[in-house]
């Protein structure tokens, strides 16, 4: 049985996009370090491919770690964020919680790179939410709240502690709320 944390393929391909524009967002703090190094950015191209049909879960599955390999290669946490975000966004293709993965450590990164903004954290999550479609919405509340299974990345481990899982529940939690009524015309 599949871990309710997998989403359907088309729900992966909805989400992959999100995932990639959360990751793109901070993935010059990457390139600010390591200018010559091009896996992080490649690893959110083949999430956007990924999500346009253009790749198969199973060739992404096969490469989802090389991003996150550029993670060993910096040194500022902020970059390491920033490359770990890639990392995420193209691991979507073989679990859809990853898109949380990748948001979470794209605000992580945002607000180590603003150290002296305090709001940072929270100003990208509000992006964030505010640039998640209706379809990676939907597929996104089908996800187990944080810590709720242990079946892939929303279990024990990395996203589930410090300010990465404060970022998901965040998240989360605006989820869980009813979308606004459409506008009557």
């Amino acid at each position: 049985m599949a871990s309710p944390q997998t989403l359907s393929e088309p729900q992966r391909r909805v989400v992959a996009t999100w995932a990639a524009d959360c990751a793109e967002r901070v993935v010059a703090i990457f390139e600010a370090e390591a200018p010559a190094d091009d896996r992080p950015r490649d690893a959110i191209a083949r999430a956007r491919a990924f999500a346009r049909g253009e790749l198969s879960a199973a060739e992404e599955i096969r490469r989802r770690f090389v991003a996150g390999r550029a993670a060993r290669e910096v040194t500022s946490p902020a970059a390491v964020a920033a490359a770990r975000s890639a990392t995420q966004a193209a691991a979507v293709a073989h679990m859809g919680a990853h898109a949380l993965g990748a948001a979470a450590y794209a605000a992580k990164a945002a607000g180590l790179a603003a150290p002296d903004r305090p709001q940072t954290v929270d100003d990208e999550i509000h992006w964030q939410l505010e640039h998640m479609s209706a379809e990676a919405r939907s597929a996104l509340r089908r996800l187990p709240p944080l810590g709720a299974n242990a079946a892939g990345p929303l279990g024990p481990g990395l996203l589930a502690s410090g300010i990465l899982a404060s970022i998901i529940r965040a998240i989360q939690a605006d989820l869980a709320r009813p979308d606004p009524p459409a506008p009557s015309s």
